[in-house]
């Protein structure tokens, strides 16, 4: 058998798309197909100059890649939300430079689903072992710290661990369809006090006027994933030096395009829909939805609520989709039934005091990591034979 050859790729486009997808798969959720990844390139979303250098490590055989791993050097850590500080302050009283590192994961998006991509057919594990073997050359030879995996797939999670990753918890929020059939299941599932106050919180949105339209498919186009831009832009620059902007309209405009079937907006109108007051923008595969970016043009009481959470969640109940991964952050997800459940990041640091130190750190941070989720969901306003607690 033809031995296998180590490549590094600036670009994405240094592997053909379809080589790429076909180690990715059909099923691969969008975040690391070809298209998206390289509409944040193309965009200039995803640059050096911000930042997030493109460095994709494939294993070529006869001029076919048999395994990739989607990888950045990074110059920062935002846009990972893993917040990693504590380890760059410890490198930084150890007289270490923690930047550049190396990073695996789809760009600003905190989304389940990090892996290694093989091709059908070959070793899983010992290709996982072939790729990081080659990350830890490249990282020993240029100096760099640390390689880091963020929002591993659980089932690929295994393998890296056995090839010597070490794993650190975080926390994400997730809503289940459950048996839902339509939001008055969803509402059932909560005690009586919180049924009510959702109630009341819908009743707020349209008593200032506004209905909610999703649009999706071949009811995107070019100037609604403009105005989704404006939107995420305005929301970004409220926040000031705390606003997070990292994409441009470039991408989202590629997103009309190649994404539409995955992409679906939810427009708060008087009138409309192509009109809107505010609007949020998801991603689905069919059996997934992700929340992703809102705006607003008014402050109108609860209309994040509901341009973010219910109507999504409404939606999604309609279609039979799964579960629904609203972002990062916020704690008001909570008492909308989004249960806060684990999700794992996986390390490797190339300083043998540094590594120790936090090695003999993770065990103790995961304990209380699993029991503060605990707590929340010991907390959440559910009924007591809710189904959303078995979760």
């Amino acid at each position: 058998m033809t031995p296998l050859t180590v490549r590094w790729h600036q670009s994405i486009r240094e592997i053909p798309e379809e080589h790429w997808q076909a180690l990715v798969g059909e099923q691969a959720i969008p975040f690391y197909r070809w298209g998206w990844l390289d509409a944040l390139e193309r965009s200039r979303s995803i640059v050096p100059e911000q930042g997030w250098q493109p460095f994709h490590l494939a294993l070529w055989r006869d001029d076919i890649p048999v395994a990739v791993a989607p990888l950045y050097l990074k110059g920062h850590s935002y846009g990972e939300f893993v917040f990693d500080q504590s380890f760059a302050r410890l490198a930084a009283d150890l007289g270490m430079r923690y930047y550049p590192k190396l990073l695996g994961m789809s760009p600003v998006s905190p989304v389940l689903g990090y892996r290694f991509h093989v091709r059908d057919g070959e070793d899983g594990g010992q290709l996982t072992a072939e790729l990081l073997r080659a990350i830890d050359a490249f990282c020993a030879q240029h100096r760099i710290l640390s390689c880091n995996f963020l929002y591993v797939d659980s089932e690929w999670q295994p393998l890296a661990e056995a090839a010597g990753c070490a794993a650190w918890l975080n926390q994400q929020s997730l809503w289940r369809r459950g048996g839902a059939c339509s939001f008055d299941d969803y509402l059932r599932g909560f005690n009586a006090n919180q049924r009510r106050n959702i109630k009341r919180e819908r009743k707020a949105v349209q008593k200032a006027g506004l209905s909610i339209t999703a649009l999706t498919g071949d009811q995107l186009d070019l100037q609604l994933m403009q105005q989704m831009h404006a939107f995420y832009e305005q929301h970004c620059a409220r926040w000031g030096a705390w606003g997070s902007k990292y994409l441009e309209e470039a991408f989202f405009e590629a997103l009309a395009d190649a994404y539409r079937d995955q992409v679906v907006l939810f427009s708060a109108h008087r009138g409309d829909p192509r009109e809107p007051v505010a609007m949020s923008m998801c991603v689905q595969d069919g059996q997934r939805l992700w929340g992703r970016y809102w705006g607003s043009k008014e402050e109108i009481d609860c209309l994040h609520f509901e341009v973010c959470y219910y109507a999504p969640i409404e939606w999604a109940i309609r279609r039979g989709i799964d579960s629904f991964d609203p972002g990062a952050g916020g704690s008001h997800k909570r008492r909308r039934g989004f249960v806060a459940k684990p999700c794992a990041s996986l390390h490797r640091w190339y300083e043998p005091q540094m590594d120790a130190l936090i090695r003999a750190w993770l065990p103790h941070v995961n304990r209380l990591t699993l029991q503060e989720i605990e707590a929340i969901n010991a907390d959440l306003p559910f009924k007591a034979d809710a189904p959303e607690l078995s979760l």
